[in-house]
């Protein structure tokens, strides 16, 4: 049986492969950091469009209730509030982390809704998220920090 001859460029040479996977290393640098930041933005947005729904959801409560909703145990439905919003959504983890909380006549507030983070590390993006809505001051405002795990959307102050 005859051996067959091979051409000299029947396949890539290392030099070319290493090539490809520069460029790829490259690309994956410029790209992947987009990725990240896209994901982090729609966390921020979802958390949002969340906590003006439970904002409103605590206002309704209160129009046809003729009071807030009972301050709640950190990622428990308050009572009553189950007619108003989604039982498993409430008590589920909030977008970014932590769990929904109610707050009435409590940490300073009259009425309050938001995250407690209970242990759960705490985004370094909740300034923000403040800035993003209300006045960039988490110490005041429609959106505060109420402890160092605990950012609320107040309701009445």
């Amino acid at each position: 049986m005859p051996l067959q001859k091979r051409s000299a460029r029947s396949a890539f040479t290392l030099v070319e492969i290493l090539i490809v996977i520069v460029i790829l290393g490259i690309l994956a640098a410029i790209v992947v950091p987009q990725f990240i930041g896209a994901s982090d933005e729609a966390r921020r947005g979802a958390f949002i469009a969340s906590l003006k729904t439970y904002a409103d959801a605590c206002e309704y409560f209160a129009v046809r209730e003729g009071r807030y909703p009972p301050d709640g145990s950190s990622g428990v439905m308050p009572t009553g509030f189950g007619t108003y919003v989604d039982q498993d959504e409430y008590e589920s983890p909030t977008p970014l982390g932590g769990v929904w909380d109610t707050e009435f006549n409590d940490s300073g507030v009259t009425s309050a809704v938001g995250v407690h983070f209970n242990g759960d590390p705490v985004p370094s993006y909740m300034l923000l998220i403040d800035e993003t809505f209300d006045d960039g001051d988490l110490s005041a405002g429609i959106f505060q920090q109420l402890a160092a795990d605990r950012f609320y959307y107040i309701i009445e102050p």
